[in-house]
């Protein structure tokens, strides 16, 4: 399977929660001693220029995020041995049902089902790993009818990218198509139906190196939050 055909032919995405400490602080949660992850449907994946539905009664969040393609099936994989698994690189949202999230946190259950609805994980293009110089110099934005909510650094990640891929492959193994998502800069916030959502992931010097456009549309049918 090519790396670069990770939104088809992908087993998993994992997803890094509080990695950077604007965020952590937004949210009123504590920095956590090591990585921690959840999993999310690759069902989710939605390409761009979607549709991103939100379910009834739900308040979904925006959290734009850098996402590793991962290239070579590994498992204990070293620090040292870390970034020769990426095959290349992916600008994601990481759609988030908050209130539904807030709910089961509450109850110490699972967040599968605030993060695993069907569009919550829009999705850029393959970035193959030549094009980037230094994946802890990039910026993420993410614009909603055209006025920022999101604009970070990937150097602020608490965790960085070789420690992420340490953590996780020691606990389960990372095969090639897999997408780890990074964490999301501060700024997270709402997206209502009829929102336009545009995100950038550019390099130091100020070049797009992909982009993606969704809008925002109330699903029909499905779902519906009860608190």
């Amino acid at each position: 399977m090519a790396a670069a055909a990770f939104v088809r032919q992908g087993k998993k995405i994992v997803a890094i929660g509080r990695n950077y400490v604007d965020h952590v602080k937004e949210l009123n949660n504590a920095v956590p001693k090591e990585p921690f992850f959840f999993i999310k449907p690759t069902s989710s994946y939605l390409p761009s220029g979607g549709k991103l539905e939100i379910p009834r009664g739900i308040l979904a969040h925006h959290e734009v995020e850098l996402g590793l393609v991962i290239g070579k099936t590994g498992r204990d994989i070293s620090q040292a041995d870390a970034l020769s698994h990426i095959a290349g690189y992916a600008l994601a949202v990481d759609m988030t049902a908050r209130n539904l999230q807030e709910e089961v946190k509450k109850k110490g259950l699972p967040w599968s089902a605030a993060k695993g609805f069907d569009t919550f994980t829009p999705i850029g293009s393959y970035i193959p790993k030549s094009f980037v110089s230094d994946p802890h110099n990039l910026n993420l934005s993410l614009k909603i009818n055209g006025n920022v909510k999101q604009n970070g650094s990937t150097g602020d990640m608490i965790f960085r990218i070789p420690r992420l891929i340490e953590h996780v492959s020691s606990i389960m193994t990372l095969e090639e198509g897999d997408l780890l998502l990074t964490g999301t800069p501060s700024g997270v916030g709402p997206v209502n139906p009829g929102d336009e959502v545009e995100c950038d992931l550019t390099d130091s010097t100020g070049k797009v190196l992909d982009a993606i456009k969704f809008t925002a549309v109330q699903r029909q049918g499905g779902y519906s939050f009860q608190p």
